[in-house]
């Protein structure tokens, strides 16, 4: 993909990132959380996806001892089912194996069979449950884990 770059966050971005975070979950970060996240939060990593120049999509991490949490990850809408879902995921894997850590860890929506496909693609494995995770509905999470 030769008109796709992924980068660390700035706080430039926000505004692009919360259209994304905003069309995407029913309960969407502030621009506070993403402003606390860039500047304070020196355990975390924040990366966009760029598309043509346009930022298209963003994935965070926290690092954790020896693993990564995958807090947040979407693609713009209109972005989707293009292999940047697969582009992201495999920049983030491979920017916390840069650190030295190659243990991975996130939820996602039980009902989010896209997303869990995409994540088992790259070795994560369903290893439990989290139930009424999602306040918005109740909706259990299941944890994945990579390596």
């Amino acid at each position: 993909m030769s008109n796709v770059d992924v980068r660390k966050m700035t706080l430039d971005d926000i505004e692009a990132v919360l259209d994304i975070e905003n069309n995407s979950f029913a309960t969407p970060w502030t621009r506070e959380s993403f402003q606390r996240e860039i500047k304070d939060n020196h355990l975390a990593a924040y990366l966009v996806i760029e598309y043509d120049g346009k930022i298209v999509g963003y994935g965070g991490m926290w690092f954790i001892v020896d693993e990564a949490h995958i807090t947040n990850i979407a693609i713009d809408k209109d972005f989707r089912n293009k292999g940047l879902g697969s582009f992201l995921v495999k920049s983030m894997i491979e920017y916390a194996e840069g650190l030295g850590i190659y243990r991975m860890t996130l939820e996602v929506r039980k009902s989010n069979k896209p997303a869990q496909g995409l994540y088992m693609k790259f070795g994560f494995k369903p290893c439990g449950r989290r139930p009424k995770y999602y306040k918005d509905n109740n909706e259990d999470a299941i944890i994945m884990w990579r390596g």
